[in-house]
């Protein structure tokens, strides 16, 4: 029976919300509309979370749930009060589906685009060989050498795809490893851990940091040369403790290794081509606005000029990440749905968060992100946090002197990519698991520190941000 909970939870729950009274939620002025949200909001944190579908199905299954319950051209049934007061104000169905299709998206199909075509150019291997090679022969200096170029590429390719690649590139060497020694652990834990820290530091470098930008428009917009600003230091002083604490944790007993990564620059007009699409692209990024266009417009430049040249052809589309697509919409649908029927504000204001310290808020808020980053996706923890979090943000007055909706999103949004304890956490920690090099203890212990350490980094990241006047 146990094994069938997950499947008839998710339906039972949402549907019992679905037909209850009005009277039976402890909130006032509750719409109709506002409670089938929350029905579709529990039934997507319950799929999340038990995973009886893949989560980019339940992504799927929210867009067309809200087509249907909540849009203006959903089912007649569903509409027949349409008009009374209690009923609420039903959604366009233009404005869900255009999650498809936002900006969010783009950006992050300019980003796929970008990490496919240096795969398949292998920039990426070249570009690991050539800086690799200042790092020398000694196993902490070359762990520092390969955590720093996965943190590099996680910053602008997938943490998966970036996992995968490094582990590959690593696998002999850790093969010369003796069976008992330390450093067979370090190096196979390395990896992950530069691959879930990079992508803190780029807007496209994990779907949280997307997600946060969809909340961070009009005064408290953050350009991708400003993420950067704060993300790339950030990232480089956690990525500095997390080598220290490896080495400590699990010293390599080995006194020298070989790291030979064979290969050469193509110099074919396509490869050229890629090289040159790839850094004006972040050049492009990095200058902001000042040449008048935004990082979703300069997103689509190499998905043009790629598809234009044949770089990626229609084989190559197939392999793009398109359940991240899927994932990353249907969170952008829930908080369209949470925002625009006006749930999370009302559900806000039911609480007295005023009556709590600032701190206390964001304590609780940065914990709760961090605990369910560990046991289920980042991006679906993202998706149900931080529509929610926006409106404590702009609700509660006593955030204001410490940053407000600004602070808020990103001690959340960081929180989210700082979950790494299991091998169930991150795709790349399920990979290095996968190795048979790391145990489940191991990367607990590691995953553990590295994350309460993070958040706490946050904090003076967001403090230090506040007092330069950024935030």
């Amino acid at each position: 029976m146990r094994q069938y909970l997950r499947y008839i939870i998710p339906i039972l729950i949402p549907v019992i919300i679905l037909m209850l009274p009005a009277s039976a939620f402890p909130v006032e002025g509750m719409t109709v509309i506002q409670q089938r949200v929350i029905a579709i909001f529990l039934l997507a944190a319950l799929c999340w979370v038990m995973e009886p579908i893949p989560i980019y199905a339940t992504s799927v299954v929210i867009i067309v749930l809200e087509l249907l319950l909540l849009s203006d051209k959903g089912l007649y049934l569903f509409r027949l009060d349409h008009g009374q007061e209690h009923f609420g104000e039903l959604l366009s169905y233009s404005d869900i589906m255009a999650t498809f299709a936002s900006p969010i998206i783009m950006l992050f199909l300019g980003g796929f685009f970008l990490a496919m075509a240096a795969t398949k150019y292998r920039l990426d291997v070249n570009l690991a060989r050539v800086l690799l090679q200042p790092f020398g022969h000694q196993p902490k200096y070359v762990m520092f050498g390969l955590m720093l170029i996965t943190a590099i590429f996680s910053m602008f390719m997938s943490n998966t795809a970036t996992t995968a690649m490094m582990l590959s590139i690593l696998a002999p060497v850790i093969a010369l490893f003796g069976d008992r020694d330390p450093g067979k652990i370090a190096f196979a834990l390395c990896i992950p851990v530069a691959a879930n820290i990079g992508g803190i530091g780029t807007p496209i470098g994990t779907p949280p940091n997307a997600i946060a930008l969809k909340y961070l428009t009009g005064e408290n917009l953050i350009t991708f040369g400003e993420w950067m600003m704060f993300g790339v230091p950030f990232v480089a002083i956690l990525l500095m403790f997390a080598w220290v604490l490896i080495n400590k944790l699990y010293p390599a007993k080995q006194e020298k290794i070989e790291l030979t990564i064979k290969g050469k620059f193509l110099k074919t007009p396509k490869a050229i081509t890629v090289y040159v699409t790839f850094a004006l692209t972040i050049i492009l990024w990095l200058m902001g606005s000042t040449h008048g266009m935004n990082s979703y417009t300069v997103a689509l430049i190499p998905v043009a000029v790629f598809s234009l040249t044949g770089i990626i052809n229609k084989e190559d589309l197939k392999k793009i990440s398109w359940d991240v697509l899927w994932l990353v919409s249907g969170g952008i649908a829930l908080g369209l749905a949470l925002d625009q029927t006006g749930l999370a504000r009302l559900l806000v204001h039911s609480i007295p968060f005023d009556d709590y310290s600032p701190y206390v808020v964001l304590v609780g808020a940065a914990v709760l992100c961090l605990t369910m980053a560990n046991f289920m996706s980042h991006t679906a923890t993202a998706n149900l946090l931080m529509p929610i979090m926006a409106a404590l943000g702009t609700s509660m007055a006593s955030l204001v002197p410490l940053g407000g909706e600004i602070t808020l999103i990103l001690i959340v949004t960081f929180a989210a990519s700082l979950g790494m304890s299991l091998p169930i956490s991150t795709p790349p920690n399920a990979l290095a698991h996968a190795t048979g090099h790391v145990e489940s203890n191991q990367m607990a212990r590691v995953g553990v520190i590295i994350g309460v350490v993070g958040v706490v980094m946050s904090f003076v990241m967001v403090w230090l941000l506040h007092l330069v006047n950024f935030i």
